[in-house]
């Protein structure tokens, strides 16, 4: 009898033990809430189904380079890309909280979702993906960065840095990716619009994928951008160009009436006094 009570202290001792090393797993957050989301992360890292393989800063540079180098032509075309093209907003799985960021001043990023602000862009990137992964939508988007081949990221995203040594095999399957997407985005049986946006396409960043340095990446050009300084510069000149004039008309009027008082007393004093 008493080892079986001995035995039974034991058991009832592993159970707390089993209970408390549970619930000092569980992650909190600043505030000392229980971060629910951290199972929810784990079980994603375990499912193949929810794992997140794609680079959000090349998905980014993708994004940049379609609204400065494509989406000026289609909007110039009213043309309308089909959700089925790799290229279309829907297909981006950080869109949604790319456009959920808010760049308030120089060293001040502020989330959409939570209006928590950081200091650089980056540890907001690292905030989205440990506290709003949930809200990415994995099921219909498409990962941008695979395109980035075809839309020349790494020219755009090293602009500054040296250029390296060019791979025939994979200018060979950049391009042929390349030329996939025009067919896909702009078929050219759609109608004029998407025949000239086929082609435009096919120059603007099909032709460079080349060994033999014949084409440049974006030959007709980028969306061009307003120079904020220059608007401001041209207002503040106008303004004081106003104020000017204005001081130089007021300045004349008044001579002109001071003149006009110092006539009309000289006009008296030379009427002649009442004899």
């Amino acid at each position: 009898m008493k080892k079986m009570f001995v035995w039974y202290h034991r058991f009832v001792l592993f159970l707390l033990l089993t209970r408390v090393s549970s619930t000092s797993s569980l992650s909190y957050t600043d505030n000392g809430h229980i971060d629910t989301n951290t199972g929810r992360a784990l079980n994603q890292d375990q499912g193949d189904d929810h794992q997140i393989h794609c680079s959000r800063e090349r998905s980014r540079a993708a994004w940049k380079i379609i609204q400065e180098y494509l989406t000026p032509f289609v909007e110039k075309e009213k043309y309308n890309i089909s959700r089925t093209c790799r290229l279309h907003p829907d297909n981006d799985i950080y869109r949604d909280q790319e456009q959920h960021k808010s760049h308030i001043d120089i060293n001040e990023w502020q989330c959409g979702y939570c209006k928590k602000t950081f200091y650089e862009e980056k540890h907001l990137d690292q905030h989205f993906d440990n506290r709003h992964s949930n809200l990415l939508n994995l099921n219909e988007s498409r990962c941008l960065a695979d395109v980035c081949g075809a839309l020349h990221c790494d020219h755009e995203m090293n602009s500054g840095s040296k250029k390296s040594k060019c791979n025939p095999a994979a200018a060979a399957r950049n391009k042929h990716l390349c030329e996939a997407i025009a067919d896909s985005c702009f078929p050219v049986n759609e109608g004029p619009a998407a025949s000239r946006l086929h082609e435009l396409f096919l120059h603007q960043f099909c032709d460079a994928h080349s060994c033999t340095g014949s084409g440049k990446p974006f030959s007709r050009g980028r969306r061009k951008k307003t120079n904020v300084i220059y608007i401001v510069a041209s207002i503040f000149l106008v303004m004081l160009l106003l104020l000017y004039y204005l001081y130089i008309y007021l300045y004349q009027r008044g001579l002109k009436r001071e003149t006009q008082m110092l006539r009309r007393i000289s006009q008296t004093g030379r009427k002649k006094k009442p004899s």
